[in-house]
């Protein structure tokens, strides 16, 4: 397919919108719509096939943000108005704020839609550094976040803390499969972190009776599924919804570095580097029985700390938890096979921090060392003041503070520009 035919459908807005409602599972009330991208007639009609082509060709930024533009403009046409909502999408790839935004335009939206935007783990898991900031962002303009597909892969629930997501979106197939051991952790996941946070649980797929009790059953309030109607056009007459689904009102606080984030919650403590190290390895022993729902990122200072046993050690913990980074002065992007990486500035007052940090669905923990800068002694009796922390709340700040700085995989794809929806 020519990349000018693609250009066409874009540039002409030829992009169009169905839509799906989202239904109470209890009250039966549409609390609101998700936008789906639709090619016009022909071989780019389908979502898939327009991604498709426009991955071959390079177009991926400019399409997604079309796709958006179409959710948002058909919806605001029909009359959608708050307190119903409208989700919109973003395709993974397609995260990269080092291009020029539209965050800005943020404020152009029309007026009174409520807009909340689906999000999966890919595009944390590979742009973590652009996606962070562009939550934040987005928060700031009043726009929701709702992570998409959660089950369907297991780093979903290891990501969940980072992104602090207004909706989880369960995967159509824990509805719709007969339920199992990992069905269970995911729904025990999702629940705890609901509970802790307030998050709404929605979920996909629902057909047909048995499915809707399933999703009741899975903690879902809210459905969304051929049972309750399929995709197609904003019906003429809506009844608005007497409930809202909640949106956060603010973004995360920064974090700062681990260390200075968790000064002052938590006694100071001095050691050599011969014991903060037996500590560090604990850590790492907790790390390696958590599964794919678990992440452990690190700092090491310099590069010579990321030796050849660590390299592997973090190579081999890649294999089993749900995301692995080490960040350090000359630290590549990838400084083993599976562990992603960031070579930190030597101003970067992270040099100066030895972390370590654990965050699954049911445990976290952090330990942050500052470097006391002694000179002359042998490396195992260099001296570090310390804290350990097993707080949530304290351990996720930490490592929200380290994920963010995690290098892209590959080259910079084109950015979602999320405000342009409003174009």
């Amino acid at each position: 397919m020519s990349a000018q035919l693609l250009r066409e459908i874009i540039d002409d807005h030829l992009i169009v919108s169905a839509y799906q409602p989202l239904v109470d599972l209890y009250s039966g009330e549409v609390l609101g719509y998700e936008a789906l991208a639709r090619g016009p007639e022909g071989p780019l009609q389908r979502p898939d096939q327009l991604f498709s082509a426009a991955r071959e060709h390079g177009l991926l930024f400019e399409l997604d943000r079309a796709c958006r533009a179409a959710g948002v403009r058909g919806a605001h046409a029909a009359g959608l108005r708050a307190p119903s909502t409208l989700f919109v999408n973003v395709e993974p790839d397609a995260v990269d704020m080092s291009r020029e935004g539209a965050v800005p335009e943020l404020a152009r939206l029309p007026d009174q839609i409520r807009l909340v935007v689906e999000i999966t783990e890919r595009a944390l898991t590979s742009r973590p550094a652009d996606l962070l900031p562009l939550i934040d962002q987005l928060r700031r303009h009043g726009i929701g976040i709702a992570l998409d597909d959660v089950g369907a892969d297991r780093r979903s629930l290891a990501l969940m803390p980072f992104l602090r997501p207004d909706v989880i979106k369960l995967d159509m197939t824990l509805t719709q499969n007969t339920p199992s051991e990992d069905i269970a952790q995911v729904h025990n996941a999702v629940s705890a972190h609901a509970e802790r946070t307030g998050a709404v649980i929605v979920a996909e797929g629902i057909e047909d009776e048995s499915h809707l009790e399933r999703a009741r059953a899975m903690g879902a309030g809210i459905g969304q599924g051929w049972h309750f109607g399929r995709p197609g056009p904003l019906p003429a007459e809506r009844t608005q919804p007497q409930r809202t689904i909640p949106i956060f009102e603010a973004p995360l606080e920064e974090a700062g570095t681990p260390f200075r984030s968790i000064e002052g919650h938590r006694d100071l403590r001095r050691g050599t580097k011969r014991l903060l190290l037996e500590i560090s390895r604990e850590l790492e022993r907790q790390a390696s029985v958590l599964g794919k729902s678990a992440v452990l990122i690190s700092t090491f200072q310099h590069a010579r700390h990321f030796t050849a046993h660590q390299a592997e050690l973090y190579g081999r913990l890649s294999d089993s938890l749900a995301f692995v980074g080490a960040l350090g002065e000359q630290i590549p992007a990838t400084p083993a096979a599976g562990v992603r990486g960031c070579n930190l500035a030597p101003a970067d007052p992270l040099v100066s921090e030895w972390d370590i940090v654990v965050v699954a669905p049911h445990f976290a923990a952090a330990f942050t060392a500052l470097d006391l800068g002694d000179t002359g002694l042998p490396d195992m009796d260099r001296r570090f003041d310390f804290q350990l922390t097993y707080d949530r709340e304290l351990a996720v700040g930490a490592a929200r503070a380290l994920m963010a700085r995690i290098e892209p995989l590959g080259a910079p794809m084109a950015s979602p520009l999320l405000a342009a929806a409003a174009g």
